[in-house]
């Protein structure tokens, strides 16, 4: 099984370039699939923020496929194949940061080791759950905390789980102190950088950095 990637999405799904499977008129042009995720925000006895338990739940169609590819595997249980998926989505997330930026204040955030994670079939979609630690736990009280996830070059589209046409109340959660007020605001990319995606081809990634722009911001705001 090779490693989950976009380079991978492209070798075992290309049916994920239909327009039907992709989450919005704008998407349609470009990513090559998605994720759905819920983050929950990990505090401490003391109100700092130590990290973030991040969920992924990957677009039907490519779950589909690396499910069947897993069964295949002469000699290993499904439980072996996800237990080595999952190690791998992680070695592989590693030195791209876990498609993850957080800052606290004007502080952009460094991340510790990530060593708990799972992959596992859920409802017949592929999901991936994981802890990522900072680096150093952060006071909350007083402060924001931002966040945004994306593939740099927005290859896959990542957006938080959805109720109706709004983010759901499960979409970011806080857990534990203190109480803070917490919102997903949506991407707003520039037009030219909407056309920048949507001329480019079906086998092609956005310039490093791309992804940024079209990604939503989850914020606690404990001020």
């Amino acid at each position: 099984m090779n490693a989950w990637s976009p380079a991978t999405l492209r070798r075992t799904g290309q049916a994920l370039l239909v327009g039907s499977l992709l989450i919005s008129s704008m998407a349609q042009a470009h990513p090559h699939g998605w994720i759905d995720m819920s983050v929950r925000v990990i505090t401490n006895d003391d109100g700092a923020v130590t990290g973030l338990h991040q969920t992924w739940r990957m677009d039907p169609f490519y779950s589909l496929v690396v499910m069947e590819e897993l069964q295949q595997v002469p000699g290993a249980s499904l439980e072996q194949g996800l237990d080595q998926l999952g190690s791998e989505i992680r070695d592989n997330l590693t030195p791209q940061h876990y498609f993850t930026e957080v800052r606290v204040g004007d502080e952009p955030q460094t991340f510790g080791e990530v060593t708990e994670y799972t992959a596992m079939e859920r409802d017949g979609r592929l999901t991936f759950m994981f802890i990522l630690p900072l680096a150093t736990p952060q006071p909350l009280s007083g402060q924001v905390l931002e966040y945004q996830v994306f593939d740099p070059t927005y290859y896959i589209e990542m957006v938080h789980e959805e109720e109706g046409d709004e983010p759901s109340p499960q979409a970011l959660i806080l857990n534990g102190e203190p109480e803070c007020a917490l919102s997903v605001l949506p991407a707003d990319p520039d037009p030219e950088l909407v056309m920048q995606a949507a001329l480019l081809d079906t086998d092609e990634e956005g310039e490093p950095g791309l992804g940024r722009h079209f990604s939503e911001t989850g914020r606690v705001d404990c001020r």
